[in-house]
């Protein structure tokens, strides 16, 4: 290979501006890795804790046993926080003198559809960014590879004869931007999608689980005042 086509002695020759661009790109590209590292572990981690705590509450485990036992706030799943929420608030509403069936219940539903919405922040954290980065980084690629090209037009002005060997070494730094710019965005669209795809299986887990758990206290309350 000519030493002069050599992937980083385009990269030390290109210009100041295109390699500007190049830093950012890969900066996104390492950020972006480190959020996808990130989230597949936290994913990962909510998917098992939930399977866990649903095959647990479904066991016949009686409630105030189930929200008496200990937990770790950073490790629970949505599904656990959602159950404790509304049987806190359940719990606490029932106790009171006079307490209606209704109100008791809204009260509930209201602290697990907070403890719902707090969940749909997590499972979504850091995935716009992904998504930034995978629209992003094509334009930005390609705004270096312009720049690159037209810089590389502007030297052949002053040449007298321009030939395939004067024009290749402009051409490539410009083009490498490019590359650089979709080995940032692909990954960061894949896991884009394969991590909304997995939020969103998630959040009907949850909605499903807080909408049984809420048919149970309902049984209970009105059982209890009927």
């Amino acid at each position: 290979m000519n030493e002069s086509l050599s992937f980083w002695a385009l990269i030390s020759h290109a210009s100041i501006v295109v390699q500007l661009v190049m830093l950012v790109l890969v900066l996104a590209s390492v950020l972006s890795w480190s959020i996808i590292i990130q989230r597949f572990r936290y994913f990962t981690v909510a998917n098992k804790e939930t399977r866990r705590f649903e095959d647990q509450f479904w066991s016949g485990a009686e409630l105030p046993k189930l929200y008496r036992e200990p937990t770790h706030p950073a490790s629970a799943s949505g599904s656990e926080l959602i159950f404790r929420a509304g049987y806190e608030e359940y719990t606490r509403l029932k106790q009171q003198s006079g307490a209606a069936a209704d109100a008791v219940m809204e009260g509930a539903r209201r602290a697990m559809r907070v403890a719902l919405s707090k969940e749909e922040d997590k499972l979504d954290q850091h995935l716009p960014f992904l998504a930034s980065v995978g629209s992003v980084s094509p334009y930005i690629g390609l705004f270096g590879t312009v720049w690159g090209i037209m810089t590389s037009f502007r030297s052949l002005a002053n040449m007298q004869q321009a030939t395939i060997a004067t024009v290749a070494p402009g051409i490539s730094e410009a083009l490498i931007a490019t590359a650089i710019g979709l080995f940032a965005a692909i990954p960061a669209v894949m896991a884009y999608n394969r991590f909304a795809a997995r939020s969103d299986n998630l959040m009907k887990k949850y909605e499903n689980f807080m909408d049984e758990f809420s048919s149970i206290l309902h049984r209970q309350v009105h059982a209890k005042k009927g």
